[in-house]
């Protein structure tokens, strides 16, 4: 995935020049190696393209300004003390409001002289000092210096990349309620007022609407046996009978041409109990072949899950999937059962398979509950997260960290997981204690800290970082 992002260096007059040449060509390096574009001035607009005085802050805040479509952070690198107020000047004058990180270049011990000497380790706090006085918020390298080309400033940036896309996916995002939140679930409440000042849209269509076009589609339509062939390409579908097929590949034909028309990234489904009881299917399958596809789907109407499912899938740049925190796993205190009945996306699960759902099928009859998936996930990496609205406060609360899928041994049935999370007890305390919802997202990754530093420093919703270090 490609960034851009808008990138000043900051220069002091009386600082050797070869210094911002030289970090001028080592970020291109890195830049071209990272898939980064970058926006910043030229030595032909100011002295070694940098920023150093009122008139080239006035400069780079122009470009900035003629590419903020397309700048989604800004990058502050002091070769040496730099002006901090060329800096913040700069930011200023672009009238961008996007996430910005400070690194600054180390000085070597035996290059104290004036040929070498940097002082950006002093110069980094005035920078930072600056920015602050101006009201902009600023993330930091985990080192207070860090080399252009230190596998450490890498990591850096990475993190900071992914922050970059948190914002400004969320930001802009467009979502697809589909049917009324199920009566039972008051957990899944939330404010669209709230999301739509942090410029999340919620667009809503009724089940009645879907199910009416659906029965429109008549069976022999050669989209009908197209969306028939991707799901049975998709998963194992040898115990899924015809009907049911159809009746899922006529429901993702009509959300999907409706998420078209309006132009949506994501939805959250009424998955029952009126899915069942007046269609006749789960459509589980369906909403993991979104989720696959990085149009994420949650079930039973959870807007705010969606939105946390889309939160670390654009950190990642992997699918997430929905879960509930649903078991204990024994008496291990680190350790639970992830699980839903299911509709995960397939990048969770190598033994993927349509079937049913037994549970719902005990009151709503198995038999109109095909659709469901089963499969187990297999260890490695996970980040968790949750997004809640709170209309009593006004706010937008969340939390997220990392754990490991296990390979512990589990004897159950949909859509599953046994997960490890350090101090796992303490977490289950604080979303109890918060009001947090059952649902979680999840994703098979380490995320957490670009989604914290997205969401709680960028967003200014008040985020919990479960298992945090300085990163």
């Amino acid at each position: 995935m490609s960034t851009t992002l808008g990138v000043i260096l900051g220069n002091r007059n009386f600082f050797p020049d070869a210094l911002i040449a030289e970090a001028r060509r080592d970020l291109g390096q890195l830049f071209a190696e990272m898939s980064i574009e970058p926006v910043w001035l030229t030595d032909t607009e100011s002295k070694l393209g940098a920023v150093e005085t009122w008139g080239d802050a006035v400069k780079c805040g122009e470009l900035f300004q003629a590419n903020q479509h397309r700048i989604a952070g800004i990058l502050v690198c002091l070769p040496n003390f730099g002006d901090e107020k060329g800096i913040a000047d700069s930011v200023r004058l672009s009238g961008l409001h996007v996430p910005i990180l400070v690194q600054a270049c180390p000085d070597d011990l035996d290059q104290f002289g004036l040929k070498r000497r940097r002082d950006a380790f002093c110069g980094k706090i005035s920078a930072c000092n600056n920015l602050r006085q101006y009201g902009y918020k600023y993330t930091l390298t985990r080192d207070h210096t860090a080399d252009i080309l230190s596998d450490g400033f890498r990591k850096n940036m990475e993190s900071f990349v992914a922050t970059c896309r948190v914002v400004r996916g969320l930001r802009r995002v467009r979502i697809g309620a589909v049917g009324a939140r199920p009566n039972a679930f008051n957990t899944t409440r939330f404010s669209e007022k709230l999301l739509e000042a942090s410029g999340i849209s919620v667009n809503t269509i009724d089940l009645s609407e879907v199910f009416g076009s659906a029965a429109l589609i008549g069976d022999d339509d050669p989209k009908v046996r197209q969306r028939i062939e991707q799901i049975q390409a998709y998963a194992d579908s040898s115990r899924a009978p015809d009907d049911a097929m159809r009746k899922m590949a006529k429901f993702a034909i009509v959300v999907d041409d409706w998420m078209q028309s309006l132009g949506l990234t994501a939805t959250a489904i009424q998955c029952w109990s009126s899915m069942q009881k007046n269609y006749g299917v789960n459509v589980c399958t369906i909403m993991s072949m979104m989720s696959e596809q990085m149009l994420p789907s949650a079930c039973e109407v959870d807007i705010a899950g969606v939105v946390s499912m889309y939160a670390l899938q654009l950190a990642s740049g992997k699918p997430s999937a929905l879960v509930d925190w649903n078991n204990n796993y024994g008496a291990d205190p680190d350790k639970c059962v992830f699980f839903h009945c299911g509709n995960w996306a397939k990048d969770f699960l190598p033994d993927i398979r349509i079937g049913t759902a037994p549970i719902l099928g005990t009151v709503l009859g198995e038999e109109n509950t095909v659709g469901a998936l089963e499969g187990r996930t297999p260890a490695g990496p996970v980040t968790f997260g949750r997004v809640s609205t709170d209309d009593l406060s006004g706010q937008i609360h969340a939390y997220v960290g990392d754990g490991h899928f296990t390979d512990d041994p589990l004897d159950t049935f949909g859509t599953r997981a046994v997960v490890r999370v350090p101090r796992l007890r303490e977490l289950m305390h604080t979303i109890c204690l918060n009001g947090f919802e059952h649902h979680a997202a999840m994703n098979a990754s380490h995320c957490a800290v670009p989604v914290a530093e997205a969401l709680g420093k960028y967003l200014g919703w008040d985020t919990y970082h479960h298992n945090h270090e300085l990163s």
